[in-house]
């Protein structure tokens, strides 16, 4: 039986309440309204989305049409509790721009939100941020090549605040502020975002969509636009634009939250029905069809990218009715592709000549059906990799697959569809309205998991996936009315697109596919394990949420928190070890590797092939992770099979396997794309920013290429077969399930290992960099035009402080709001400046407030003076009240939703059987967050942001330099 959708807020359902109780006296939300008034007029109620279509319709969807043609729907959802997520979809992309006219749907996205007829410049920003909205996360924006959707989830929803958003949201589609001097206020952001893309994948992008497409218009139409189109708008070339494509009748709105579905209604009514179109109505341009061309391939050398090979078979995108036949071709699609693509991933896990291959299905733009693949080669010998991939699929055209292999994929399918169906009442209200708005941008329906899963058994009862089925699907979906493909290479190379044209045309023998290593395999395979351990200890370790302490023999420790609220989903974290505080800290170590190759690397004698046989069709996996104090594998499954998700990780403890080729592989990867981590200045960041603000500390940060160039299996190896036999081990196991079946489990599997010694060796300190009198300098090689700043203040560290952790992200986020108004609001500069607040709880310092920005080379020095004076600001005089509020609720909000899930309580414990600290500090956050005052932000700031303290960096073109 499904389980009610409304997710408990648990100790968070005080916190709004203590918020607006008078913790901030000054400027209110907007107070409740009992109804919302809309004008009387004729809506048509029917279901506009399933016109032609057999399929069932989502019953809990309320569809309508205006008058003008404005189309909604709009459901109730209460995942999270109060939230309401609103989509404005607007019919008008890149591909609906003339030449002189490119980058002008996007342009617009930025314009309607800086202002509108019912709201100044900058003040929807304020109204929502008063509302609990995150600006960025909460209230956001895309542009497409056939869409632009405007995004708004809106926390502590009521009638007043939905009246006011979508007042707001109307404003903004039928009269944005379109003036000469808002285009010359937001152009620079636009021309800042542009610049702000990697040069290398903008390269890459483009040519392969100008090769894939040629001769239609998607190949000349990306939504970012050209510097000189967007240089040359005027107020009223972008009018033009707006009036022609901005019209109720291209408009469809989506509200799904948690709400009466009638309050969305008269809301939608209300403030859209009046919106008339200015002018004759303009017919979509014609997007065009892929057709046979003479020039099918092309080349381009980047040094900061890979080898790599993208090919596109190419067939026309036809509109027809989403019917459940179509659905169930589809699916036999999908089968023929997915058997191609685990046959490929064998090849590749077994040392062939290619990292990584695989395909995927995809109507593109409304412009093409196609099916696209990326070959990886293994170093630069790209046609012995596409050979190989070839060969691999003529061998799925040639011979039918088995039916072993079809099972084996149908039995995956559904069993992801069944989990679907368990957890659609928990399914986030955004993620609907997000599906909604994409199904009508592809012209397909969506429907209930339990009507998708129903699509697919149907189709398996028919017998519709038989071997010849799917072979002659995988004929068709590798073919096409063209077959184009693109190669890049670091250097250059003689002929390189005749090249691949040639190897396309080449005439390919199909092998022999490998299916005879089908056999089932039980999980009595795994290695054995001891006797089941014995409880020794169980107490409530946290009274609201109750989550209880359970201790075995062995050591183990188990943090269980039974919760159904997230229905027939059961998270699992196994911690162990010290993490990156019990690595060296004077010397580089193969831990970086961990991540790519540890899970790969097989259990006993079992390899990767053999477990995910073992596991194929259940709700297990496993993933590996390197934390701040501990390592740990998680894996999300359900009651049903949490005995053997258990039983495979304390298998993956007790008896690792060192298989060699997962380590080779994943060295391959990384040495491939070294290259890209000097592309770009963000690439730099991530490459070199951790590293540096721990002083130098190899343990974070990315090691050097000749340090990759030493990975071997026997170092690999090495290092990680004592970290996987060390102790503590803690188990957090959190979700729908019954708890003294979980601690079987556990005692069946964890609680069954030795006691595990826990190391003793003292930890490398945690350093902060010293004060940097001119800024650390690092250099990219991408466009001239790219630089990065930021400046670090230290903070701290610890369960001691983690109230204070939690404080110092509110004053972040006052810094952020004021970086953001002045560096990209109004100097229109930096289009993603940033300022977060990291305190590590699991480590003795390492914490700081730190502020990135992506700025024009000779604006560095810009973005220092500026930050310094904001944090000097923050120093010399508290905040006012309606600064602190629009800061301070969002972070409240997303806080109480975060409170609604598991994962937020995992993230919040973890550790905390070990460290008693970090569970008592669970009953303060309420009041850490709701009670903070002007005063205290300033003192935070007096102690923290100190000038003399402060670490800074560039990063700057090769050969450029930082100035005023």
């Amino acid at each position: 039986m499904l389980r009610s959708s409304r997710l408990r807020r648990v100790a968070f359902a005080t916190l709004p309440v203590l918020l607006f109780a008078g913790a901030l006296p000054a400027q209110q939300a907007p107070k409740p309204a009992p109804v919302i008034q809309a004008p009387a007029v004729t809506v048509d109620k029917s279901a506009w989305l399933y016109k032609g279509s057999d399929i069932t319709p989502d019953p809990d969807w309320r569809f309508g049409t205006l008058p003008n043609g404005l189309r909604y729907a709009v459901r109730r959802n209460g995942v999270p509790p109060g939230q309401v997520a609103i989509r404005v979809r607007m019919d008008v992309g890149s591909l609906h721009e003339q030449d002189s006219e490119r980058g002008f749907a996007h342009l617009i996205e930025h314009l309607s939100f800086r202002g509108s007829e019912h709201v100044p410049d900058g003040e929807a920003k304020r109204i929502w941020q008063r509302m609990g909205v995150t600006f960025g996360a909460d209230t956001n924006a895309s542009t497409s090549f056939t869409q632009t959707v405007y995004k708004l989830d809106l926390p502590m929803a009521n009638p007043a605040g939905l009246d006011e958003s979508l007042k707001i949201l109307s404003g903004m589609m039928a009269g944005p502020s379109l003036t000469q001097a808002a285009l010359d206020a937001e152009r620079p952001v636009v021309l800042s975002e542009a610049r702000e893309q990697p040069g290398p994948q903008v390269r890459l992008g483009d040519v392969t969509r100008e090769t894939f497409f040629a001769g239609q218009p998607l190949a000349e139409r990306s939504p970012i636009g050209t510097t000189e189109t967007l240089s040359g708008a005027t107020a009223a070339s972008v009018k033009a634009f707006h009036d022609r494509w901005y019209r109720p009748e291209r408009a469809v709105v989506v509200i799904s939250g948690d709400m009466d579905p009638a309050l969305f209604e008269a809301a939608i009514v209300k403030h859209f029905a009046d919106w008339r179109g200015i002018g004759a109505a303009v017919p979509s341009p014609d997007f065009g069809s892929p057709k046979p061309a003479k020039s099918d391939t092309a080349a381009l050398v980047e040094p900061q990218l890979p080898t790599l090979v993208s090919l596109a078979w190419l067939r026309p995108w036809t509109v027809g009715d989403d019917t459940v036949i179509f659905n169930q071709k589809r699916m036999i699609d999908m089968v023929a592709v997915r058997i191609v693509n685990r046959r490929l991933e064998s090849r590749a896990r077994g040392g062939g000549s290619f990292i990584s291959a695989g395909a995927n299905l995809e109507d593109v733009s409304r412009s093409a059906n196609a099916t696209l693949m990326n070959i990886l080669p293994l170093g630069n010998d790209w046609q012995t990799a596409l050979k190989d991939v070839r060969t691999g699929i003529a061998d799925a055209i040639a011979t039918p697959p088995t039916q072993g292999e079809i099972d084996r994929e149908l039995t995956e399918i559904e069993t992801s569809m069944k989990a679907s169906v368990a957890q659609a009442r928990v399914e986030a209200g955004a993620k609907k309205a997000d599906d909604l708005v994409e199904a009508v941008d592809i012209k397909e329906t969506t429907t209930t998991p339990q009507t998708s899963l129903g699509i697919l058994q149907d189709a398996m009862v028919k017998k519709m996936f038989t071997p010849e089925a799917v072979q002659a699907s995988a004929k068709a979906v590798f073919s096409g009315v063209a077959l184009r493909g693109v190669v890049n290479t670091p250097q250059p190379a003689d002929n390189a697109a005749a090249a691949l044209q040639a190897a396309l045309t080449a005439e390919v023998k199909p092998g022999t596919a490998a299916s005879s290593r089908l056999a089932a395999i039980g999980f009595d395979a795994l290695p054995k394990l001891g006797a089941p351990g014995k409880v020794v200890a169980r107490t409530v370790a946290v009274a609201d949420p109750k989550i209880e302490k359970v201790t075995f023999a062995n050591g183990v420790n188990l943090l269980l928190f039974e919760n159904p609220s997230e229905a027939s989903r059961v998270y699992v974290r196994v911690r162990f070890g010290r993490g990156l505080n019990g690595l060296p800290g004077d010397r580089q170590t193969p831990a970086y590797a961990g991540d790519l190759a540890l899970v790969a690397s097989g259990i006993g004698k079992l390899g990767q092939e053999e477990i995910d046989r073992m596991t194929s069709g259940r709700r297990i996996d496993l993933d590996f992770a390197v934390d701040e104090d501990a390592f740990l594998f998680g894996a999300t499954t359900s009651a049903e099979d949490l005995a053997d998700q258990l039983k495979l990780i304390a298998a993956k403890l007790a008896k690792p396997g060192w298989d060699p080729n997962p380590v080779a592989r994943a060295k391959a990867v990384m040495l491939a794309s070294y290259p890209s981590l000097g592309a770009s200045p963000d690439a730099v960041l991530g490459r070199d920013l951790d590293r540096l603000l721990h002083d130098g500390d190899p343990r974070w940060g990315t090691p050097t290429r000749a340090d990759l160039e030493k990975l071997d299996a026997k170092s690999f190896r090495k290092l990680w077969e004592p970290i996987l036999a060390s102790g503590p081990i803690e188990v957090q196991i959190y979700g729908d399930m019954k708890s003294d079946a979980a601690i079987a489990a556990v005692a069946a599997s964890l609680g069954a290992l030795k006691p595990r010694k826990v190391p003793t060796a003292a930890v490398a300190p945690i350093r902060f960099p010293d004060p940097t009198p001119t800024p650390v300098a690092r250099t990219h090689d991408g466009r001239d035009t790219q630089a990065a700043a930021v400046i670090a203040w230290p903070t701290g560290g610890g369960s001691d402080g983690i109230a204070t952790g939690r404080k110092l992200e509110v004053l972040a986020a006052v810094f952020r709001d004021r970086l953001l108004d002045k560096l990209r609001s109004a100097a229109g500069i930096s289009y993603t400046p940033n300022v977060a607040s990291n305190w590590p709880v699991g480590l003795a310092g390492g914490g700081r407030i730190m502020a990135i920005g992506s700025v024009p080379p000779d604006k560095t020095g810009y973005f220092f003076d500026l930050s310094r004076e904001i944090a000097a600001d923050l120093v010399a005089k508290p905040v006012d009240t309606d600064e602190l509020r629009r800061a301070l609720v969002p972070v409240v909000q997303y806080v109480a939703r975060l409170s609604t899930g598991n994962q937020f309580w995992l993230i919040q414990t973890e550790g905390g059987s070990f460290d008693s600290k970090r569970l008592k500090a669970l009953d303060t956050i309420a009041t850490d967050l709701t009670t903070i005052t002007p005063q205290e932000l300033q003192a935070l700031a007096a102690r923290y942001l100190v000038p003399a303290k402060a670490w800074t960096m560039t990063v700057l073109p090769k050969d450029g330099a930082a100035k005023k």
